[in-house]
């Protein structure tokens, strides 16, 4: 075992030490889509789950019906990637961000969460919610392609599906693709003195798609630049 890979396993084992299992040796396990933060479904983990989807990358629970441990997707093919886990302030609960191959619910649903409860609609409190979150559905709705994108990207690098220009990238690893975004910055440059506005929307679109790729490469999530520029937004201006 590598040097870099003795420091990962030691690390994963201090943090997993720190988790409170409960009487039954399991922890609620909330599992999230990374990309566009819906709670896709519920189950939970034992320590030998949560050690096999350390290990491999993809979700593992135990099934408490059927006493056994079960991969998401073994049968299915509908797996998830992880991306990041998590256990809350109180240690007794995982928050699992996934990048998932198909539907998460058995009913083919997206999520295991699509049936609704009606709240009061006579209330004044959630008539003003429901303004705002209809508000902030229109802003996002703006941008939902780059969303999409960043997904599909992300499912390109899991499953490397030949041919795809995104597989090759990947394949030919950091390098070509900062190259690529080099390229395409520079392209970018040259449709702007043009003042050629058709070639500038299409080397930009092309600067954004490399740019995408260039984060999952690295595993920086769109969600990260967006806070970052929400942060600098709104920070006070300087005399």
């Amino acid at each position: 075992m590598s040097e870099d890979k003795k420091d990962i396993a030691l690390s994963q084992q201090e943090a997993v030490s720190g988790i409170r299992w409960n009487e039954s040796g399991l922890l609620p396990a909330v599992i999230q889509d990374a990309r566009t933060l819906e709670v896709l479904m519920f189950a939970y983990m034992n320590p030998e789950s949560l050690q096999r989807s350390l290990t491999s990358g993809q979700t593992w629970f135990w099934s408490r019906s059927r006493s056994e441990l079960w991969h998401k997707g073994g049968t299915s093919g509908n797996t998830q990637a992880i991306t990041s886990i998590h256990y809350d302030c109180d240690s007794d609960t995982l928050l699992v961000k996934v990048v998932p191959e198909g539907p998460a619910c058995h009913t083919g649903e997206n999520s295991c969460f699509f049936r609704e409860i009606p709240l009061d609609s006579s209330a004044t409190v959630a008539d003003t919610a429901g303004a705002a979150v209809n508000t902030a559905d229109t802003e996002s709705g703006r941008f939902a392609v780059l969303g999409e994108l960043e997904r599909v990207i992300a499912e390109r690098e899991v499953n490397r599906p030949e041919g795809a220009y995104t597989t090759y990238l990947f394949d030919k690893g950091v390098d070509k693709i900062l190259k690529k975004v080099g390229e395409e910055a520079s392209e970018t440059i040259i449709a702007a003195k043009n003042k050629d506005n058709a070639e500038l929307r299409l080397e930009v679109s092309d600067l954004i798609y490399h740019l995408l790729v260039l984060l999952q490469e690295r595993k920086l999530p769109l969600d990260e630049i967006l806070e970052e520029l929400s942060a600098r937004h709104e920070r006070p201006r300087r005399d």
